[in-house]
């Protein structure tokens, strides 16, 4: 919801929204593609398809570009009233554009940037440098006069920022990051690939097995590519973040600091075993070539989604919003279309599904067309999150003790990095995990904080900013029966702000509006099942050959010409589009099939 406080922004409403306009309208004439809309009206709508796809998230907009490439004919049906997902830009605040959900760039995979030329369609991304900025609330370190840790693209300035904590960290860090790039580089064509197939493995014919000799050759070359850090990866894959990270750094600043990384979007704390898996999934990205990099979207994560869509779309896709499926058709174990919430009936070779596997396989599959053991996994699957995204308007820049602004309000380093708060010791994080097992929010959030303005200020009046605060860890469910109304919205929101005014005095006088978005929130805002925005847990379980389940890890279902195209399928979670390009391979081998069989 937003905030009272949002009523601040009615004043210099009208001006920020003519701005706004104005600079839309400006940015126009110099790309095409940047704002164009590539949604239809619903009057355009057909009765029959090729493909339909559930929910036009990055993922399905991918699937959709793909496919239709391919000669097919697509078409894509939105809930929501604009596309995206959860990659999504939305002003909120008068005259502030947000990247409401997702708020940073890495992921997505370079094959799908160059497949649907997406700097062609209007993609374009800020490169962040410094990549990490946490501030201490004490001075500390070496000489006790340190007062923040900076880490930067350039290792050897990240060494310089980590010497004053500790001389033996500063000279470690060089070999922990090949240490993770070597393992990045050996694994990441299991990114681009779909995972071995247990079922096809122990098929009762070579035929059958056959099929998965791909994926297993991937596999068996991945894991050769590790040489001698097949240790090191597999503890990374089990071990604690703690216990990986205590072997390599003493100093807490830096180790809570990548500590982050291991649990964020995830309610598990760096003691937990497996965390080191979710810190591996964070620095597998690329931007530009720069391996590792993050970046801030111009637009706004939005236009991710935009500019994915314009490649569909000028391929020949057809996208529609405000269309949301009350149920997917199927007759005789096979696919027939969706049927939509208006009782439009739209018919289907093939259907595509971006929500999540209980959405698609639980809430929209009409039961008795999956096994009833099935059925049972799909329902044990975990979606728990920790995930409060908090997105504010504020009148000038954060000023962080740690680091004064040079002058009132303009952009510093630190102020393009992510910016992380409460974050001096790893045990700050595993406290805040403690509390919301016991269904009470963190006292001491863990907070990113994100400023895209630092870099792209066309989200936000002049001389204005966007303040996005991912945040854990709040339960879905709170203690003794309480719902997330607004009044334990606000609480747990005024305790986050609580907490950065401490690092950035004046921070809470200059906020103008604010949306707050608990688990249940997400849930309901984006179709997050349990406001995961992984689609599922990241947990070895639910990994590999077992996303979300062994017997539907491949995307495709025992519903013939059912595919899961979503975070919820291989690789898993974060704006990659690996999912939605595999989901579409797999696809166009069934529209092979069929027509192979058919003109037999």
């Amino acid at each position: 919801m937003v905030s009272t406080m949002a009523l601040r922004a009615r004043l210099s409403g009208t001006f920020c929204k003519l701005y706004n306009d104005l600079s839309y309208n400006c940015r126009q004439s110099h790309n095409k593609y940047a704002t164009a809309s590539a949604t239809q009206s619903k009057s355009e709508l057909k009765s029959k398809y090729d493909v339909v796809i559930v929910g036009a998230g990055h993922n399905g907009l991918v699937s959709a570009a793909y496919l239709q490439e391919a000669g097919l004919n697509v078409c894509v049906v939105e809930r929501r009233h604009v596309i995206g997902g959860a990659a999504v830009t939305e002003e909120i605040i008068p005259g502030f554009k947000f990247s409401r959900a997702s708020y940073v760039l890495s992921l997505l995979r370079p094959k799908i940037v160059q497949d649907l030329e997406l700097k062609k369609y209007g993609l374009e991304v800020y490169l962040r440098d410094p990549s990490s900025y946490t501030p201490l609330l004490n001075p500390g370190g070496r000489d006790g006069k340190a007062r923040s840790l900076l880490l930067h693209r350039d290792s050897q300035k990240t060494a310089e920022s980590i010497a004053q904590f500790s001389q033996k960290d500063a000279k470690n860090w060089i070999e922990y990051e090949k240490q993770l790039e070597h393992i990045v580089s050996a694994i990441e064509p299991l990114m681009d690939n779909a995972p071995v197939s247990l079922p096809n493995v122990m098929a009762p014919t070579i035929r059958e097995q056959l099929k998965s000799l791909p994926a297993i050759l991937t596999l068996l070359k991945s894991l050769k590519g590790l040489g001698k850090e097949t240790d090191a990866f597999y503890e990374l894959m089990t071990a604690p973040t703690t216990k990986i990270l205590d072997k390599w750094f003493e100093s807490e600043p830096l180790k809570a600091t990548l500590a982050t990384d291991s649990v964020i979007g995830a309610m598990i704390s760096p003691k937990t075993p497996g965390s080191g898996y979710v810190l591996l999934h964070h620095v597998m990205g690329e931007l530009d070539g720069v391996k590792g990099a993050w970046g801030i979207v111009k637009g706004g994560m939005g236009a991710v989604s935009q500019s994915i869509a314009n490649c569909a779309v000028d391929r020949g896709a057809s996208i529609f919003t405000e269309a949301p499926v009350q149920e997917i058709l199927a007759d005789n174990d096979t696919v027939k279309g969706v049927l939509l919430q208006d009782g439009t009936a739209i018919e289907a070779k093939a259907v595509l599904s971006n929500a999540t596997p209980k959405v698609t396989y639980l809430d929209l599959l009409p039961e008795g067309n999956l096994p009833e053991d099935m059925m049972s996994e799909l329902r044990n699957l975990d979606y728990t999150s920790p995930v409060t995204k908090i997105n504010v308007a504020v009148k000038e820049l954060p000023n962080f003790v740690a680091d004064p602004n040079i002058r009132k309000n303009e952009v510093m380093p630190h102020h393009r990095a992510t910016i992380h708060l409460n974050c001096e010791h790893s045990d700050l994080i595993h406290e805040g995990f403690l509390d919301a097992q016991a269904g009470k929010f963190s006292r001491k959030p863990m907070i990113e904080m994100v400023i895209p303005t630092s870099l792209d200020p066309t989200m936000a009046p002049p001389g204005c900013h966007v303040c996005l605060l991912f945040t854990q860890y709040t339960p879905y469910h709170l203690a003794d029966g309480q719902e997330w109304d607004d009044g334990n919205r606000n609480r747990y929101a005024d305790t986050v702000f609580d907490d950065i005014e401490q690092y950035a005095p004046g921070f809470k006088a200059s906020v103008i509006g604010r949306d707050i978005l608990t688990p249940p929130d997400l849930e309901k805002t984006f179709n997050l099942t349990g406001g995961n925005i992984f689609h599922g847990t990241m947990g070895l379980d639910q990994l590999y050959m077992s996303r979300p389940t062994t017997r539907l890890s491949n995307y495709k279902s025992p519903v013939r010409g059912l595919y899961l195209c979503g975070s919820g399928a291989h690789p898993g979670g974060g704006v990659m589009g690996s999912a939605g390009r595999l989901a579409a391979m797999e696809t166009l081998s069934f529209f092979k099939r069929k027509y192979v069989k058919n003109n037999k």
